[in-house]
């Protein structure tokens, strides 16, 4: 946000696919660009040349008294350097399409002046939709400065005192030159009376979104950012052929709501017309939280730390915004809301109160606590001291603190009863885990789980744990053992409104060396913060596992869900191959869920007491540069220290049961993961020989085929 001397406030949308700022050329020595855009990869005499980005600028707007609206508008490349929109005089023809918006006083939310009638494609129902100006005119001012003049022109009793914004956005292509195609957009809010700018739509900023979808931008690609959406989602603008409103809050309410909306478990979900025909997201799943599809947590987007002048714009309760989420209420009857009436937005604060007094009452707060993030919950801290006996062929003890938030000791056998836990997990080598035998009482594949609530405990919270098994005799390198627990908590207990939770410990995990030489931790791969920019706060397991390195001390190469298969009721599924859970192959393979299902190859895995989870309706929620979700390209989005490039990925074979291949070697069963048609498969089996895979002569860091280049845009 910023103010220019007349007053006018600019509020800027603008997302590139490439680099927004000053940036030197590519014969300087210099690469503005991520590994996540094409011309990170291409020669710097193209670039040099082509220059590619895209930015907008709207430097003034005006609407004179006959309400003719004009907006003045900057296209440059990220350099700042004059644009032709034409892509006569600079590489790449720049489209672009205007809005012209007003916030009318008293009102928050935008009424555009550019609109369309739509007609259903049956029944002949007409409804008004917000859209772009069409006939418009341009006027070149100098290289890269234009004034359009809109066709569509402001009623002449238009308000000069309100608020009225111009938005841009638009294109330029340059697949010529394999650099994709680039877009942006830009907004300018002013008063056509002249003035300071006080009142706008500043509900979330795109960081909040982009943290899931990476990039935000729809409708192929060409709206970027939410100030430009909500100037065409406005209440004025209904579908007509399902006759549901597209208003913003409604609409994106219902569509991460998802398969928890009561609607859409009714086998009514939400659904308007696009521009593919119908849409709905009955089958969304909110990763916005510990637990997966709860979406009580508002604030995963309506985060208070973005500087959105309304951020706290959702705690003032009304029938739009609320109904998209609580949707099979009838405000007009009182149906599923206590059978009140409510026939304006006048009174829904008088009960729905920012913050009431109880967990789960009817207040913002209270009625939006997801219960594993209740605040009020005593805590559970784990901190490993010491690793003891810690050599090939010894049982080692294990040295830790066990307390709560407050720092009062936990007693260790307290948590023998359900749902309490406390265990220990002992692994290795850390080169690659999965192969190493703990003895033949071990089922486990790879590692060793015990029973930590035998630990011997002082009063002051220190406990210590004597393994059972010891690390195998031939040892040798770098072993991991790492804690879990978890406590079972009644919030409002002795109430009507108790509710039963569990809570867990953040996961610690230690590296000892078991022959003498130097530690060795896991290479990092991925990192639990860039999990919990999606998922919130990521627990699975019944609240046991919340760190990566904890996690893939289990899914391991060697580890399938065997074990699980026997308890399934149905027989197909206890009879079918087990699934590999090897970390790697099975978070691709989640996260590509509904790919994979689309071709026939859905994902399965049983889980503890035999209940089958299929993550067909998994679908990744990266933006593609075209607007659609599923860019599983995105890497980044997971992975860190450019392990995603850092060819091979590991050492061991991947144990596949149920794949053409009983045993995948690591780098195919990374890669065949998401890339899993027979060709690709076969592509991997042919470069493989008894001297190993040869993925990095073509994929790795810097070669042809480079695993970064392939998956940019």
């Amino acid at each position: 946000m910023s103010r220019i001397s007349s007053g006018v406030l600019i509020r800027t949308s603008l997302l590139v696919t490439v680099l927004a700022g000053a940036i030197g050329l590519q014969s300087e020595g210099k690469n503005p660009f991520t590994k996540r855009d094409k011309a990170f990869f291409a020669d710097a005499n193209v670039i040099n040349f082509v220059r590619p980005g895209l930015v907008f600028k709207v430097s003034s707007a005006s609407i004179a008294k006959d309400g003719t609206i004009t907006a003045r508008v900057l296209v440059t490349d990220p350099q700042g350097l004059p644009l032709d929109r034409n892509g006569v005089n600079t590489p790449g023809a720049v489209s672009m399409s205007f809005i012209a918006a007003t916030i009318p006083a008293g009102k928050t939310q935008y009424t555009s002046y550019t609109f369309r009638s739509v007609t259903a494609q049956s029944g002949g129902a007409t409804a008004i939709q917000a859209a772009a100006d069409s006939g418009g005119t341009f006027t070149p001012n100098a290289d890269g400065d234009y004034t359009y003049t809109f066709k569509t022109k402001a009623p002449t009793t238009f308000d000069p005192t309100a608020t009225h914004t111009v938005a841009v956005y638009g294109s330029r292509t340059l697949t010529a030159f394999n650099l994709g195609t680039n877009r942006a957009s830009a907004t300018l809010d002013f008063l056509p009376g002249g003035g300071a700018v006080t009142v706008t739509r500043d509900v979330i900023r795109d960081s909040s979104c982009n943290k899931c979808h990476e990039q935000l931008l729809f409708h192929g690609g060409s709206r970027v950012g939410i100030a430009v959406c909500v100037l065409c989602h406005t209440p004025q603008s209904v579908d007509p052929n399902s006759g549901n409103t597209v208003d913003m809050p409604k609409m994106i309410h219902e569509i991460h709501m998802g398969a928890a909306a009561p609607n859409a478990i009714a086998g009514k979900p939400y659904k308007i017309f696009g521009f593919t025909g119908y849409v709905d997201w009955h089958d969304v799943t909110f990763p916005g939280s510990g637990s997966i599809n709860d979406p009580r947590n508002c604030q995963t987007c309506h985060e208070q730390n973005t500087g959105a002048k309304q951020a706290t714009a959702y705690m003032q309760p009304n029938r739009e915004a609320c109904g998209g989420c609580h949707d099979n209420v009838n405000f007009a009857t009182g149906d599923n809301h206590v059978n009140l009436p409510q026939v304006d937005d006048k009174q829904c604060a008088n009960c729905h109160t920012p913050q009431g007094e109880l967990p789960f009452d009817v207040s913002i707060e209270g009625a939006h606590i997801s219960p594993t993030s209740y605040s009020g919950l005593p805590g559970m801290v784990i901190n490993i001291l010491k690793v003891d006996n810690a050599t090939a062929g010894s049982k080692p003890a294990v040295t830790f603190t066990l307390k709560d938030s407050g720092g009062n000791p936990i007693a260790a056998n307290s948590l023998t009863t359900s749902p309490n836990r406390l265990a220990v997990v002992m692994a290795g080598p850390t080169t690659d885990y999965g192969y190493t035998s703990f003895g033949s009482d071990v089922t486990t594949n790879g590692y060793v789980s015990e029973d930590a609530t035998k630990s011997t405990c002082s009063t002051d919270g220190t406990c210590v744990y004597q393994f059972l098994h010891a690390v195998p005799d031939k040892a040798a390198g770098t072993f991991s053992i790492g804690m879990e627990g978890r406590r079972g908590f009644t919030i409002n207990a002795d109430t009507k409104a108790a509710v039963t939770t569990e809570y867990g410990a953040v996961n610690k995990v230690v590296n000892f060396s078991v022959d003498g030489s130097p530690i060795v931790p896991r290479r990092k791969v991925v990192d639990i913060t860039k999990c919990n920019a999606c998922h919130l706060s990521l627990t699975v397991h019944g609240e046991n596992r919340n760190q990566i390195e904890m996690c893939v001390l289990c899914h391991n190469p060697s580890e399938t869900d065997i074990s699980q298969r026997p308890a399934a009721k149905d027989p197909a599924v206890k009879n079918a191959p087990p699934q590999s859970v090897n970390f790697a192959l099975m978070i691709h393979r989640i996260h590509d869920g509904s790919a994979l299902a689309a071709i026939g190859q859905p994902f399965v895995i049983v889980g503890f007491g035999g209940n089958p989870v299929d993550f067909s309706d998994v679908t990744f929620p990266a933006l593609d540069n075209n607007g659609g979700v599923g860019n599983v390209q995105a890497c980044t989005m997971c992975h860190v220290n450019g392990s995603e490039a850092n060819l091979p990925v590991g050492l061991k074979d991947v144990t596949t049961p149920n794949s053409l291949l009983t045993k995948t070697p690591a780098t195919t069963a990374a890669c065949t993961a998401c890339h899993a048609t027979k060709p690709e498969l076969s592509h991997a089996v042919a470069n493989t020989t008894q001297f190993g895979e040869s993925c990095t002569a073509c994929h790795a860091s810097g070669a042809a085929f480079d695993v970064d280049q392939v998956h940019a845009q």
